[in-house]
């Protein structure tokens, strides 16, 4: 078994409905199927990748059918958010798990920002999670409930380059927090911070690449897997954690 291949988990999310953001593809997806063989039923939300949320949405029905439902959403649009949350009660009757995973980044070196750049990275990475979590937190108190964010540990060390990605981030942190806080004690609030974990869409450099893995103590890139396995531990693993950020970054962060 390598780093790439999810864990087989135990049914110890039998019952539990889950709610994906930006799960058809990299880390959403795998997260979907690692809770899925743990007994899950989920629903994968998605914005432009219809085919890919489909073909997993396939995937896992041949296992349980009507396990798993797809929803197409702009999260920017907020007054949409209800409706998504609404379309996981419609599917399942009820809401146990958030994960905030959808996410948008891209370099924004200081001199070109644009208010459309802050706006993108500023709206998926933190309004959306917020306004979103604002929608599920009845449906979840009735659970008592969890939510997961998919930060970045570039939300607690500053990119280069990716300054507005990095504040779009640690807001994500402080939400995290924040939100721990203001729903508990009838739900949980918890965040996973991915390091070199699957670059890029549009790639790296390659000397980049062995720079970065060079002053990561465990001298690899991490998984996708990887980052499910923590969204698990949440979710399954122990119920008296709240407020809490993972890093799951082997090590990269002690090494900069």
């Amino acid at each position: 078994m390598t780093a790439d291949t999810p864990t087989p988990a135990p049914a110890t999310l039998a019952g539990k409905n889950i709610l994906i953001t930006g799960a058809a593809k990299r880390v959403g997806a795998e997260t979907a199927r690692l809770f899925h063989g743990a007994g899950a039923n989920l629903l994968l939300h998605y914005r432009s990748s219809a085919e890919d949320a489909a073909a997993l949405e396939r995937e896992l029905n041949e296992t349980r059918p009507g396990s798993v439902v797809c929803a197409e959403c702009d999260l920017l649009q907020i007054a949409q958010l209800p409706a998504l949350v609404g379309r996981a009660l419609e599917a399942f009757g009820a809401l146990d798990v958030l994960i905030n995973n959808a996410s948008t980044f891209f370099p924004t070196p200081v001199g070109d920002i644009t208010e459309i750049d802050w706006d993108d990275l500023l709206g998926t990475n933190l309004k959306a999670p917020l306004f979103l979590s604002q929608a599920a937190a009845p449906a979840l108190r009735e659970r008592r409930g969890l939510i997961i964010n998919i930060a970045d540990i570039h939300g607690m060390r500053p990119l280069r380059s990716y300054p507005v990605y990095s504040v779009a981030k640690a807001g994500l942190i402080m939400l995290t927090k924040s939100l721990a806080r203001e729903l508990g004690p009838l739900v949980r609030v918890n965040a996973v911070a991915p390091g070199p974990v699957m670059w890029p869409a549009d790639g790296l450099e390659p000397a980049l690449q062995e720079k970065i893995i060079r002053r990561t103590a465990l001298r690899r890139p991490g998984s996708a897997a990887e980052v499910a396995r923590a969204c698990l531990y949440f979710a399954a693993g122990n119920p008296f954690v709240t407020g809490q950020v993972i890093a799951v970054d082997g090590g990269r962060s002690i090494g900069w």
